[in-house]
């Protein structure tokens, strides 16, 4: 009996120990993966880890390495890449909550168009990537994100901007009394942001940003770190350029700013409702040559494929067509009767049709046509045409052209306001906890 209990006490030793030594293995491991893998933000349900992190900020420092641009401080860095790491993780959940999703097709397609205009394969893609050290599974993953982040965007922002005529008319307006208003300007930006309501301490602090920002530039610091390193701008780090924008796309103090300065400098802050802007000139050219466009007046017989009308039996068709042409049959007899398109009704008439109207293989054989030539059959995606070429004329399009760039651009302005507006509500809804702001 005596020996039963002391083989019992020795094994739940021994038990015992090997618990230990499993618990102390583990605690090891765990402060191994804690090292390696610490926690720097919790954003609603979902963490952020240093990994991701430091992943994200060995690409975007190659990214600003490869621009030539002057790399910022790794603490603002670090702080600048955990912001749009917050944001983007954000977007990602509101869009799976929301039911916004991305297939596997259409990632597909994407990826192999992104291989193409590589003018690679998806093997040589793929091998392309792991040289540079990513995975085909971390593209993805990457590529998914970006497109559920374009999609909510187009959902929540773009698609409810409108833009109305007399927002148009107005836009034309202070483009004329201007008097530069057909001037383009390539500029880059720098935003220190204070808040709607903000404090005076708010207000005090952004100034002191914004003397930090200007004694750098003042010392000779580049305009693309020091945005990098204080600018609240989405593009922060991409240097803060905003490309060539039109003198009417921007503010009246803006472009004030912008007719006093030189090419090459930058301007002193300016106070706007949304903050302390910098702003850099980098050209500027004219804009006032009239846009003469070379517009053709055409009419066109449709015959389309469908599931009653095969390829072959559709080219037969249209070859019998071409040949009663050929014979003097009146073009405009035969669309009527025969061409599926809206057009059927007015002979094929398309009216004036005006460069990037059609689509490409349309428009190429088009415009290899004389006056009053009929084309052979050709195919596009609509099915097969015949093509007769009326007549050619030059039109100014300036006053046209210049509304669609005036809508262009107030669109684009109200939509990056409103995409700023919305991702600042989103992150006020959240819990957002930093993990690292002692680092920062």
């Amino acid at each position: 009996m005596l020996l039963i209990f002391l083989h019992q006490i020795k094994k739940y030793l021994t038990s015992l120990t090997l618990m230990i030594l499993m618990a102390c293995t583990l605690n090891a491991r765990a402060a191994d993966v804690h090292k390696m893998d610490r926690i720097v933000a919790v954003v609603d349900q979902t963490v952020i880890t240093e990994r991701e992190l430091e992943g994200r900020i060995a690409t975007v420092s190659a990214q600003i390495k490869k621009q030539g641009t002057e790399m910022p401080e790794e603490s603002i860095l670090r702080k600048q890449i955990l912001e749009r790491l917050i944001s983007d993780t954000l977007q990602i959940q509101y869009a799976a909550q929301t039911g916004l999703r991305v297939d596997d097709a259409q990632l597909d397609k994407t990826i192999e168009r992104i291989a193409e205009q590589n003018q690679l394969t998806l093997t040589e893609f793929s091998e392309a990537l792991a040289r540079d050290g990513i995975s085909m599974r971390k593209f993805r993953s990457d590529i998914r994100s970006e497109i559920t982040i374009a999609r909510l965007r187009e959902r929540e922002v773009d698609g409810r901007v409108n833009v109305t005529e007399s927002e148009v008319d107005n836009y034309l307006t202070t483009q004329a009394a201007a008097g530069t208003s057909q001037d383009e300007f390539e500029i880059s930006h720098i935003l220190i942001r204070t808040p709607q309501d903000g404090t005076p301490e708010d207000i005090q602090k952004a100034q002191a940003k914004v003397d930090d920002a200007m004694k750098a530039l003042n010392s000779g610091a580049s305009f693309a770190k020091v945005s990098a390193s204080y600018s609240d701008a989405p593009n922060a780090l991409e240097g803060g350029n905003l490309g060539w924008k039109q003198g009417a796309q921007m503010p009246n103090i803006f472009l004030e700013t912008l007719n006093s300065m030189q090419i090459g400098g930058f301007s002193e802050p300016i106070r706007s409702p949304n903050g302390f802007h910098i702003l850099k000139l980098t050209n500027k050219r004219g804009g006032n040559s009239p846009l003469v466009v070379q517009q053709t007046h055409a009419r066109h017989i449709l015959i389309k494929i469908t599931e009653i009308m095969s390829e072959k039996d559709a080219k037969t068709k249209m070859d019998h067509l071409k040949d009663r042409l050929d014979n003097g049959e009146k073009f405009e007899a035969l669309a009527r009767q025969f061409s599926e398109d809206g057009s059927a009704s007015n002979g094929g008439d398309l009216n004036w049709v005006n460069p990037g109207d059609t689509v490409p293989q349309f428009e190429k054989a088009m415009n290899e046509l004389k006056e009053n030539e009929i084309s052979a059959p050709i195919r596009t995606q609509f099915g097969w045409h015949i093509i007769q070429v009326i007549e050619r004329r030059g039109q100014d399009m300036t006053k046209e052209a210049a509304r669609v760039k005036a809508r262009q651009e107030i669109r684009a302005r109200k939509a990056d306001e409103a995409y700023q507006d919305w991702i600042r509500e989103l992150r006020d809804r959240a819990y957002v906890e930093l993990r690292l702001e002692d680092q920062f």
